[in-house]
């Protein structure tokens, strides 16, 4: 392939799952990730990137430059009978796939899919209904390879729902492990694109999402290494974020969340120093995947005009177990290994975490670590939740490396991926019109232009909503009073103005109504069934609680 400048890009979209703000080096943490820092430091980091709050949401917003609402996944893959939350990719969208493929692009996939309707452990016998109505496969919408996962989660080491093209298939010896099948089929599929054709990559990793599954030397590199706690990992990473420009020195750090012991008070410390290491370990493996892929296109001569992009797609993760509830089952997950041993499911510290025969999380505390400076996790629009790492890398176009501190949205992405290809988007496909695309595009930062964007920025998440206006951002929590913060002054939204300024949060409240009215948001609970709500107090929800219930006693 040529690597004269003027040619159409390679594009690569990086999307890892459940990894927090401050997790990656040049964000920060000490976790290791010298290709990913190598790439940040030479190219532009930004500092205020929004994703969409979860997986689903965010996925469909990063496939389609809509608000996930309007394509169709405004909370998760169950169908709850409504247009922006029929759990799929509405036909009234188009994902980034199917506009590139018409520009002459390759399109491939490598990783998790989880905006094709409903798929949840164990695999039944009969086999998933894929490519049926209201279960699109990636294939269906544009891509032409596809490894990976159809649905959300599972073992690292024996995924389910997994595909190659249109194939189910299954992890066949003990020493499969995801995140290096993810990597693997990536090299193999830009080895087998045409010279003179330019490709699409969607990469989407699942590390570091629970459960907690690593390979024994990567967990050896961090055993030890959190043995101080989370409180001092929090006040280092923050130090370390606003010596690197990532932070503003004025916005302090938000307090330990409330349902996070002092360190000094947590039990089980060298388990607990464990699980943050084998969560370490998945981030470092990811790393080494991704520095295999960009060395493939060095040696091929490709690397130069490969536009690549990196986030996460939401922030660290309080849950337990469950991914669409917030009471566990653990019997779900207590598929055994490819050799046939009983997985044991739980937060279960006489057990060492990271083998295929466990089941864990890294739980609430590291998670308000892996978010620091920030308040809130995944599934809340506080900044925890939604402000993700970008790597924007691209050596023949970014002659100059820095940081980019205008806000910016998941979906601008696409928008910014369509600009590059120099293709269309279109007002129809397959007999369908098509929703206007509401991403814009932030391809002239590359060039070392002045960027902002023009219209505010939504969220809803399970009635956790939010508009960000300039330096203004309304935000609140469920059913809760609207808060307002000054971002500029108070990012780690310390300081509420609402009572002070009650003309703007209407205002902005108002902004925020027209938005939902228009795009498919309907009041929480979109389904009675399933209300959502916060994360119970730490000693009702996670592992230490000697009375959890595992496979064995139900």
């Amino acid at each position: 392939m040529t690597t004269q400048s003027n040619a159409r890009p390679n594009i690569i979209v990086c999307l890892v799952d459940d990894l927090g703000f401050s997790d990656i080096g040049c964000y920060g943490s000490e976790i290791r990730t010298p290709n990913l820092d190598r790439m940040g430091n030479n190219g532009l980091r930004f500092t205020q990137m929004y994703n969409a709050a979860r997986c689903c949401p965010s996925r469909a917003a990063l496939l389609t430059g809509l608000y996930p609402h309007q394509a169709g996944v405004g909370h998760m893959v169950q169908n709850y009978g409504s247009p922006g939350y029929q759990g799929y990719l509405s036909d009234s969208s188009v994902t980034v796939a199917e506009v590139l493929r018409t520009a002459g692009y390759r399109t491939l996939m490598s990783g998790k899919w989880h905006v094709g309707g409903h798929y949840h452990p164990p695999v039944p016998e009969e086999g998933w209904d894929a490519g049926s109505p209201g279960r699109p496969t990636p294939r269906q919408r544009g891509f032409d390879r596809f490894f990976g996962i159809l649905g959300g989660y599972g073992s690292l080491f024996n995924p389910f729902s997994m595909m190659l093209d249109d194939t189910p298939i299954n992890a066949e010896t003990a020493d499969f492990y995801f995140t290096d099948a993810v990597t693997d089929h990536a090299l193999q599929m830009i080895d087998e694109t045409p010279a003179e054709q330019p490709f699409y990559l969607y990469l989407s990793y699942t590390a570091p999402h629970w459960p907690l599954h690593a390979r024994d030397e990567d967990i050896a590199k961090y055993e030890g290494v959190y043995r101080g706690g989370w409180d001092s990992l929090r006040t280092a990473r923050h130090e370390e974020m606003k010596g690197m420009g990532i932070l503003d020195s004025k916005w302090d750090i938000s307090p330990r969340d409330v349902d996070a012991p002092p360190w000094p008070e947590a039990s089980y410390q060298d388990w607990e120093d464990l699980r943050m290491a084998v969560y370490a370990a998945m981030i470092d493996r990811v790393d080494q995947g991704i520095g295999q892929i960009m060395s493939k296109l060095e040696q091929t001569g490709q690397a130069d005009n490969t536009l690549f992009m990196f986030l996460s797609d939401n922030g660290g993760d309080a849950e337990l177990f469950m991914e669409d509830t917030d009471i566990p089952v653990p019997s779900v997950f207590a598929i055994p290994t490819v050799d046939g041993r009983q997985t044991r499911v739980g937060n279960i510290p006489d057990l060492r975490p990271g083998g295929a025969d466990t089941f864990m999380s890294y739980d609430l505390p590291w998670a308000n670590a892996s978010n620091t400076p920030f308040r809130l996790f995944k599934r809340w629009i506080h900044e925890g939740g939604v402000s993700t790492p970008f790597i924007m890398h691209w050596p023949d176009r970014i002659k100059q490396s820095g940081i980019i501190n205008s806000p910016a949205y998941i979906s601008d992405i696409t928008a910014t991926c369509i600009a590059a290809a120099g293709a269309t988007y279109p007002t129809e496909n397959n007999g369908n019109s098509i929703t206007p695309l509401e991403g814009e595009s932030f391809l002239s930062v590359a060039d070392g232009q002045q960027w902002s964007r023009e219209a505010p920025i939504f969220w809803e998440h399970e009635g956790n909503r939010a508009v960000r206006v300039g330096e203004w951002k309304l935000v609140a929590e469920h059913d809760g009073p609207w808060e307002l913060y000054n971002m500029d002054e108070d990012r780690t939204e310390l300081n509420d103005l609402a009572a002070g300024d009650a003309d703007r949060v209407r205002q902005m409240a108002a902004l925020w109504q027209g938005w939902a009215d228009r795009a498919n948001v309907v009041p929480w609970p979109a389904n009675p069934v399933f209300p959502g709500f916060r994360m119970m107090g730490r000693n009702a929800h996670i592992a230490g609680a000697p009375s959890m219930p595992t496979p064995a006693d139900g």
